[in-house]
C-alpha cells in the first residue's frame, strides 16, 4: 500500500494517454494532489506544455493543443467546465475527474459540448494529498460540526466520505470497517462508507485477499495528548514550529533569508535526504546534516578544480546534480539552523521534558511544582505555557487534589490575557473524560493507577520520547486480535482473522507523531506487530496550533463560550465539570 505511487499511476496515466504536446488545467484541490507527487519539470518531461486553473478566464486560445483537465467533480468544478465548453480555447478536451461524477453532470456537460471538443471523460480517484508513502491528508478546510459537536457539517461529511472512498479505489482495497464506539461522527461516516461500497459494487470488486483488509476510522477527540506534545522527530518539528502546507514551508519571516529559500519544498518523494531523515530525532539528524554538509563540501571542491577541457565537460554534465545538491543542502542546514534556534530561545527542551512526565505519568506534587516554575517564565512564548497547563487539566480533570484554578491565576498575573485562557474550559468540553472512549492516562482506577507508576519507574531511552501516541495501542491490539469490539464495533460484516492491511483515518486530523509511529510498524521495527501494512491519514494534518484552534471553534459555536475565567468566584476546575458536554 503506497500512496503517493498510487496517485502517481493514475496522473501519469491521463497524461501519458494524451500524446503530443497539452495543456494541464486543474482546479485548486487537483493542483494541490498534483504538485505532492510530480514536479513541473516532470510534467514538462511528459509534453505538458502549460499549466494553469480552470478557473483562470484570460487563458489565450489554443486550438492547435490538447487539454489534459483533471478536477475534483465539486459545482464550482463542473460549473466552470460549463464556460471552459462553451467557448472552447483549445483543440480537444479529454476530462478526468478526481472522483465519481454524478449522471446529472455528465449530461450537464454532454449538453454544452456544442463544439464536440470533449474525447473523453474518467473517473480517476486521485482525491488526497499523497505526502509520505503510508500517509495522507484530505486536506479539509471547512468546519467539521454543525449544530453541536455530535453532528457532521453536510460538506465535511461529503468531502470526508468522497476522500475514503477514492483512496480505497486507489488502493484497491474493500475493507470491512470498524469505528470507535463513542464518536456519533465515526460511526456515521462509518455507515456511509459502507453504503456506498455496496452502492458502487462494480467499482470494488477486486480479489479478495486471504484476510480482509479493515478501515479503522478514529475521532481526534478520544486523544487531545498526542497533538499537544512537541515532537522531536525532523518532519514533525518543522510542521510543529514553522509549518508545512502542501509540502512546502513558508521560511519569509525568518531575517536575513535569502530570496530563493523564502518558500522551499519539503517533499520524501522529491528530496531523497528528507525521506532517509524524516523520522530521526533533531539530535540523530545532526550528525547526518553535517555528514550532507561534508559531502557537499567535497564535492564543491572537485568541481573548482578544472584544468582541461575533460574536467569542463565532466563539470557541465553533473552541474543540474551539483546544483540541486547545492540547494537542497542549504534548505536543511536553513531548517535545522531554525529549529535550533527556536528550540534555544524558548527552552523548549525544558517545557518538552515537563510535556512528556504530564503525558506518561502521574507525579502531581513534582509536576505543579515545576508548573509554577515554568507558567510564569515569560521566555516561554504564552501559548507553549498554555500547552504545559492544558495538559495539566486533562490529565489531573478529575483529581480532588486539582489546582487548574491557581495555575491559570498564575498565568493571568504573569501577563497572559483571560481570554486566551478561555480555551482550558473549552478543551475539556471539547476531549475531556467524558467524551473520550478509553482511559488514555491510566488513572481512572486502582488497578490502572498502579500501571502508570510502575510506567513511570521504567527506564526510558530519552526523556524527550517517552509518549507514544494512543493509535499505537490499538494497532497492536488490532495486531494481535484483541482489539475489543465493543470498544471499536465493525460495520456489517466482521471477521476474527488479525488483519494484514489495515486503513486508519482520523476524523479532526492526524499528526505527523502518529505518522512516525506507523512508519516504524511499516518498517518491521516494532514488535509483536510484524507483517502489518498501515496506511494513516486525516481530514488535515495537525499541528498544535490548528488542533487547538479547531476545539476552540467548534465549543465556542456548538458548546458554549467556556468558562469566564476570573480570580476570584467559583473554582475552575468545578466549573470545567460543570459545563462539560455530557
Amino acid at each position: 500500500m503506497d500512496v503517493p505511487k498510487a496517485v502517481q499511476n493514475y496522473v501519469n496515466k491521463m497524461i501519458n494517454e494524451v500524446t503530443g504536446m497539452k495543456v494541464l488545467l486543474m482546479d485548486a484541490e487537483t493542483t494541490s494532489v498534483i504538485s505532492m507527487v510530480l514536479t513541473q519539470t516532470q510534467l514538462l518531461q511528459r509534453e505538458v506544455y502549460l499549466i494553469d486553473r480552470l478557473d483562470n478566464r484570460q487563458r489565450e486560445k489554443m486550438r492547435h493543443l490538447r487539454c489534459v483537465c483533471f478536477v475534483r467533480p465539486s459545482p464550482e468544478s463542473i460549473q466552470a467546465l460549463v464556460e471552459e465548453l462553451r467557448e472552447p480555447k483549445y483543440g480537444d478536451y479529454y476530462l478526468y475527474f478526481s472522483n465519481s461524477l454524478r449522471k446529472s453532470d455528465i449530461e450537464r456537460l454532454a449538453e454544452v459540448d456544442e463544439h464536440e471538443v470533449v474525447r473523453e471523460v474518467q473517473e480517476y480517484f486521485a482525491d488526497c494529498l499523497a505526502i509520505n508513502s503510508d500517509l495522507f491528508s484530505l486536506n479539509i478546510r471547512t468546519p467539521l460540526y454543525t449544530e453541536n459537536l455530535q453532528t457532521w457539517d453536510p460538506r465535511t461529511f461529503q468531502r470526508s466520505t468522497d476522500g475514503i472512498l477514492a483512496l480505497l479505489l486507489s488502493l484497491k482495497k474493500k475493507p470491512l470497517i470498524r469505528y470507535e464506539r463513542s464518536s456519533a461522527l465515526a460511526r456515521k461516516l462509518a455507515a456511509e462508507v459502507s453504503y456506498q461500497m455496496q452502492q458502487e459494487g462494480p467499482l470494488f470488486d477486486f480479489r479478495r485477499p486471504d484476510t480482509p483488509p479493515i478501515l479503522l476510522i478514529m475521532d481526534r477527540r478520544n486523544d487531545p495528548v498526542t497533538p499537544l506534545l512537541l515532537h522531536w522527530t525532523y518532519q514533525a518539528l518543522v510542521h510543529e514550529l514553522i509549518g508545512i502546507d502542501n509540502g512546502r514551508v513558508d521560511l519569509s519571516n525568518l531575517p536575513d533569508i535569502r530570496p530563493e529559500l523564502r518558500e522551499v519544498v519539503l517533499s520524501a518523494l522529491q528530496d531523497p535526504f528528507f525521506q532517509q531523515n524524516m523520522y530521526l530525532t533533531i539530535g540523530e539528524l545532526g550528525t547526518n546534516i553535517k555528514t550532507y554538509v561534508d559531502e557537499y563540501q567535497t564535492k564543491h571542491k572537485s568541481s573548482a578544480d578544472i584544468k582541461s577541457i575533460t574536467d569542463m565537460k565532466r563539470f557541465v554534465e553533473d552541474y543540474p546534480e551539483f546544483r540541486k545538491l547545492s540547494g537542497n543542502v542549504t534548505k536543511h542546514v536553513t531548517l535545522v539552523g531554525e529549529i535550533s534556534r527556536r528550540v534555544k530561545n524558548e527552552s523548549l527542551m525544558e517545557v518538552s521534558e515537563l510535556e512528556q512526565g504530564l503525558a506518561v505519568s502521574e507525579n502531581h506534587t513534582q509536576d505543579v511544582k515545576t508548573l509554577r516554575q515554568l507558567l510564569p517564565n515569560s521566555q516561554i512564548p504564552v501559548d507553549r505555557r498554555i500547552r504545559l497547563l492544558l495538559l495539566y487539566a486533562l490529565r489531573y480533570e478529575k483529581s480532588v487534589n486539582s489546582v487548574t484554578n491557581e495555575l491559570v491565576n498564575l498565568m493571568i498575573q504573569s501577563g497572559v490575557p483571560e481570554s486566551k485562557l478561555a480555551v482550558v474550559s473549552q478543551l475539556i468540553q471539547y476531549a475531556g473524560t467524558d467524551s473520550r472512549l478509553e482511559d488514555i492516562f491510566s488513572n481512572h482506577n486502582l488497578i490502572s493507577r498502579t500501571r502508570n507508576v510502575f510506567k513511570g519507574l521504567q527506564g526510558v531511552e530519552n526523556v524527550y520520547t517517552q509518549h507514544v501516541p494512543h493509535l499505537f495501542t490499538v494497532l497492536q491490539d488490532l495486531a494481535k486480535g484483541r482489539l475489543k469490539d465493543a470498544l471499536y464495533p465493525f460495520i456489517n460484516d466482521s471477521t476474527k482473522d488479525k488483519p494484514q492491511d489495515v486503513i486508519v483515518f482520523f476524523i479532526g486530523g492526524v499528526t505527523y507523531a502518529e505518522a512516525a509511529e506507523v512508519a516504524k510498524i511499516n518498517a518491521g521495527q516494532v514488535q509483536g506487530v510484524s507483517g502489518l501494512r498501515v496506511v494513516i491519514g486525516g481530514t488535515s494534518v495537525l499541528r498544535g496550533e490548528s488542533f487547538l484552534k479547531d476545539a476552540a471553534d467548534s465549543v465556542s459555536m456548538f458548546g458554549g463560550k467556556g468558562a469566564n475565567i476570573s480570580t476570584t468566584g467559583k473554582d475552575l476546575g468545578e466549573r470545567l465539570r460543570s459545563n462539560r458536554i455530557a
